[in-house]
């Protein structure tokens, strides 16, 4: 079943180096990587910050090593990994990452 993985990096370079080890490890088949801005708080304080979002395009099933791989690899010490189970996915969309992420997972 696919899966979208949300999470963000504080520059373009960490960004391209987790979308691109996600996707040669095999656990992502897309990664897509887009400028935004982020108000949030941490510790306390309230932060205004330039990020990267990354999208990841993945299956159910490696939900739990992209969250073990994030920790591991990322630099924030809390990153955002949030999971979005889509309600439909167009039927040669999800073929193609079904086809994608099985032939590599092999």
């Amino acid at each position: 079943m696919p899966l979208i993985i949300y999470t963000t990096a504080p520059n373009k370079k960490e960004a391209k180096n987790l979308a691109k080890k996600l996707c040669k490890r095999n656990l992502a088949a897309c990664v897509q990587i887009s400028k935004i801005r982020s108000v949030y708080v941490w510790q306390n304080v309230l932060q205004d910050e330039k990020e990267l979002s990354l999208t990841i395009k993945t299956t159910q099933r490696f939900y739990k090593k992209i969250c073990k791989f994030l920790r591991k690899h990322h630099s924030y010490e809390v990153p955002e990994i949030i999971a979005i189970k889509p309600r439909k996915v167009e039927k040669h969309y999800k073929k193609w990452l079904g086809e994608v992420l099985q032939r590599y997972s092999s």
